[in-house]
């Protein structure tokens, strides 16, 4: 990793695009080789920026005064952000690709990802203004308007279209990453939530040779690195084919690989998961089930729900949620949270710790009365019992009533290896 080479390359590509983008297409680079030998740096300044700019010079809140994140959720946020942000690179990358023979360009996953990465240059860069305050949608818009300008520029010369279809192209791009930025927001924030707990140390840039230590978050990026490298050979070797099925399963593979599952994942069919759900919880009887499996892009999710009710004022809600493709992001969450968060208010509580290898959320409402228990079983399995009772441990109990067992024991259930 030469820092040297990567400020001179953000400097070319910003201040000399014309000449830099065509140095760019002609080097021979891979998907791994670009994620540590440029994004992984050039990622972390907007992230670095948010951390500082909430936690220690704080947000200007109107007639309030500065409101300061704690660190904690500080670096929650930040990290958050960083490792989405690099999945959702990944993903642009996949649909550049996919574009380039409808403006009749050359496929070429490498070629794709060079165009969104140094495209992206513009937004990185330009974050570092936001650590003025009052100043960071100033930075944002002026980054995404050169950034699209910038691939607007570089399509032409990394995916060999014709210029005057690179406009279509850019548009085409752009609108069609942020559908896909919405609805990846929306799944990882309902399965993860907004909070992605992290554990003391898990951000470990120690280095031991040319990579990061074992066990840190760099070693984890840097084999996700390698997984999407693998994957973008599998695609490449299937678009060589001509094999149409092929080629779609080997996309599916590469998505899955960006969110860090290793392998495609077939998430259970509904009649298994509905097995989970029991007739009565916690002395309630059930007065409704749903179940259901989505699929979008090759990955799969399958949720089943569930409501009890005594008739009165007892009622619980039951949620079981089988991430499938997205183990592998789900795994990454869980996998650093050796830190126990604790908060406490007057009104209740809310606590976020690891027992017995599984994620553990439980928030209470003194007030009401209610709350909820969920547990995350085999980085995979989603469980959360909500509702009104007596205490948390109702709550816990009727969580501890579902097959949890069972449901590990089907962890591996639909995986695929790249």
């Amino acid at each position: 990793m030469d820092l040297t080479k990567i400020i001179a390359r953000a400097k070319s590509i910003l201040l000399t695009p014309k000449t830099e983008w065509p140095v760019i297409a002609n080097e021979t680079d891979t998907v791994a080789g670009l994620y540590t030998g440029y994004i992984l740096v050039m990622a972390a300044i907007p992230a670095l920026i948010r951390f500082l700019s909430s936690t220690i010079i704080g947000v200007s809140v109107p007639f309030f005064g500065t409101y300061h994140v704690g660190f904690g959720d500080g670096l929650t946020f930040a990290i958050t952000g960083y490792v989405f942000s690099l999945v959702g690179i990944f993903v642009m990358a996949l649909i550049v690709d996919a574009l380039a023979p409808t403006f009749s360009g050359q496929k070429s996953q490498v070629q794709a990802l060079k165009a969104v990465t140094y495209a992206y240059t513009a937004f990185w860069v330009a974050s570092i203004i936001g650590i003025v305050p009052g100043l960071a949608i100033v930075a944002a818009l002026a980054g995404l308007v050169y950034g699209i300008y910038l691939l607007r520029l570089g399509l032409p010369a990394t995916m060999k279209c014709p210029d005057d279809k690179a406009v279509g192209y850019t548009v085409a791009s752009i609108i069609a990453a942020i559908v896909v930025s919405v609805i990846l927001s929306l799944v990882v924030g309902a399965l993860v939530g907004p909070k992605l707990p992290l554990g003391r140390g898990s951000l470990s840039l120690t280095h031991q040779g040319s990579g990061f230590s074992d066990g840190s978050a760099g070693a984890a990026l840097q084999k996700w690195a390698q997984s999407m490298q693998a994957a973008s050979e599998k695609v490449q070797a299937a678009q060589k084919s001509g094999d149409t099925a092929a080629q779609a399963n080997a996309v599916g593979q590469a998505v899955s690989a960006a969110l860090g599952g290793g392998g495609k994942v077939e998430s259970l069919p509904p009649d298994t998961i509905k097995q989970f759900v029991p007739e009565s919880l916690a002395g309630l009887p059930r007065t409704n089930v749903s179940v259901e499996r989505n699929a979008a892009m090759g990955m799969q999710v399958s949720t089943a729900r569930a409501s009890y009710s005594d008739g009165a004022q007892r009622s619980l809600n039951l949620e079981i949620t089988d991430t499938g493709s997205l183990k592998g992001l789900v795994g990454f969450a869980t996998g650093f949270a050796g830190i126990e968060q604790d908060k406490e208010t007057d009104s209740g509580y809310e606590k976020v710790y690891r027992s017995g290898g599984q994620l553990v959320h439980e928030q209470w409402n003194n007030g009401s009365r209610s709350g909820e228990y969920s547990v995350v079983v085999g980085d995979r399995f989603a469980v959360k019992v909500s509702g009104s009772a007596a205490d948390i441990s109702e709550l816990k109990a009727a969580v501890g009533s579902v097959n949890l067992a069972g449901l590990e024991a089907l962890k591996g259930s639909g995986v695929q290896a790249n």
